[in-house]
């Protein structure tokens, strides 16, 4: 069960409201994250862009066109999710939730699964300092 806490409610709540004051929404991703861009801050030049998730917060849910947009590498907004877009091939795999801290996490053999890892091939030699 999630632990409830007053300041994530909060947190969220304010947010959303400055979303809804000072956001402009620009697009949204197949994931349902929807982007917005906001005027830059107080001193600096470059607009503010943020996302509010669909669903649990989860960085790696961003596709890498919208990362770039977030990350201020290009001001060309991604094209709607379902048109035909440069940046989607057919040989790419879809987006999988990151696995890190889970049951489902990889581990290479011997890895805190009790197998034994392979043994060295003895192709590696350690550095020694010189003398």
């Amino acid at each position: 069960m999630a632990k409830f806490s007053v300041f994530s409610v909060l947190s969220n709540i304010q947010i959303l409201f400055f979303t809804l004051r000072r956001g402009k929404r620009v697009g949204e991703d197949q994931h349902g994250n929807v982007y917005y861009r906001g005027k830059p801050r107080r001193g600096t030049k470059r607009e503010r862009r943020w996302v509010i998730y669909n669903g649990a917060p989860e960085a790696s849910s961003i596709p890498p066109e919208w990362h770039g947009w977030m990350h201020h590498q290009t001001d060309e907004i991604p094209p709607a999710p379902r048109k035909k877009t440069p940046y989607r091939q057919k040989w790419q795999q879809k987006h999988h939730e990151n696995q890190t801290g889970t049951d489902n996490a990889y581990l290479p053999p011997g890895e805190a699964t009790g197998s034994k890892r392979a043994a060295a091939t003895g192709d590696y030699t350690a550095w020694t300092p010189p003398k």
